[in-house]
């Protein structure tokens, strides 16, 4: 490849994104894949019959409270009561945690409850409201999302003490409030932080987070894994040029980076602004993909393509596949989840096509 085609493409490594405590206030909303994500278009995989059954849950949980009987038909209450088709009751508990693997639709119920719920409501991931407590401070991030009738929290993870202690007091401060909360995970609550710290010296503070949630279990079949198999798509060289040249050829916009370098450049950029790296990309183009080694390299990757996904862009890689950069023992560890997740995503993105 030609270096000054490579110079002609755009790089993420040249942007410097960054966003204000209100820009991050007004993305808590569902990614675009999710803009109609509704109840009625979950499809539950009639094999695996909790899928079917955490849809109806969260569909109570999301209605309006109905208006208290006052009694039976005929006066003063008097007279046969009306039959009511029996329906899920909402639970008693102030959050539902939704715990599942990979790709049986947890996103898409988690959307589905946020625009069923009226009122003011907020839907971000676990790091995105981290940030906001990073830009606004505790007491001004409290005092954005208290009030709200929903808080919705997607990739509910753990990862050190401090994310630990900061999430049960903020969920603990706006249950308190009235506020409602539906979270997703690949780890039950009371297993959060497993593996990664000394989660036994939190265990009050954990479970005191825990007892707050209804947790439903999501059992299925990764959706995105199913007419694929193998490792996410590696391009030869000249394939990749190809790619490059067709996608600018359509009109779309595909960036070029080089592996090594963009995964330097993300530890200069806070992953709650790995968004504003893919502004007006249609494709991502990585040359050289190499294995990670380093846990926090990877760690931000993982963070960089939960953003891709969202955004449902399509990646197109020289090196090995994307699928096999996990290397060190990363997957025998704590972190062994957020891996798997993302080599999902990876084996989804490589795969799909570029919307012409």
């Amino acid at each position: 490849m030609s270096t000054d085609k490579q110079h002609s493409s755009a790089r993420l490594v040249d942007r410097r994104p960054s966003f204000s405590g209100a820009e991050l206030v007004s993305g808590l909303v569902p990614p675009p894949q999710f803009d109609t994500a509704s109840f009625e278009s979950y499809r539950p995989d009639p094999d695996y019959p909790s899928q079917e059954e955490a849809r109806e849950l969260l569909r109570a949980f999301a209605a309006p409270e109905a208006p208290q009987s006052r009694g039976g038909g005929g006066f003063f209450g008097f007279g046969r009561k009306k039959q009511v088709e029996a329906k899920p009751s909402a639970p008693a508990k102030p959050g539902i945690y939704l715990d599942g693997g990979f790709g049986v639709g947890k996103t898409h119920l988690l959307a589905a409850t946020w625009h069923a719920t009226a009122g003011r409501k907020y839907f971000g991931t676990f790091i995105e409201y981290t940030a906001l407590v990073g830009a606004l401070g505790y007491t001004g991030a409290l005092g954005v999302l208290q009030g709200a009738r929903l808080i919705c929290i997607d990739e509910f993870e753990l990862d050190d003490p401090g994310d630990t202690m900061l999430m049960t007091r903020l969920i603990g401060d706006l249950t308190a409030g009235g506020t409602r909360i539906v979270a997703t995970s690949n780890t039950p609550p009371n297993a959060l932080g497993e593996g990664r710290f000394a989660a036994a010296d939190f265990m009050r503070e954990i479970q005191a987070m825990s007892d707050r949630f209804l947790t439903i279990r999501i059992d299925g079949v990764d959706y995105r894994q199913r007419d694929i198999t193998g490792d996410a798509i590696a391009l030869s060289d000249d394939a990749y040029r190809f790619a490059l040249a067709d996608v600018a050829a359509s009109g779309e916009r595909m960036t070029d980076d080089d592996f090594s370098t963009l995964i330097e450049h993300l530890a200069t950029v806070h992953p709650s602004s790995y968004a504003g790296l893919l502004a007006g990309v249609q494709c991502i183009g990585l040359r050289d993909v190499h294995e990670l080694t380093d846990q926090s390299a990877a760690l931000r990757f993982v963070a960089f393509i939960d953003r891709v996904y969202d955004a449902q862009i399509p990646i197109r890689a020289t090196g090995i596949p994307l699928t096999s950069i996990f290397g060190g023992g990363m997957l025998d560890g704590g972190y062994r989840k957020k891996y798997l997740r993302c080599m999902s995503r990876l084996n989804a993105l490589t795969a799909s096509e570029i919307e012409q």
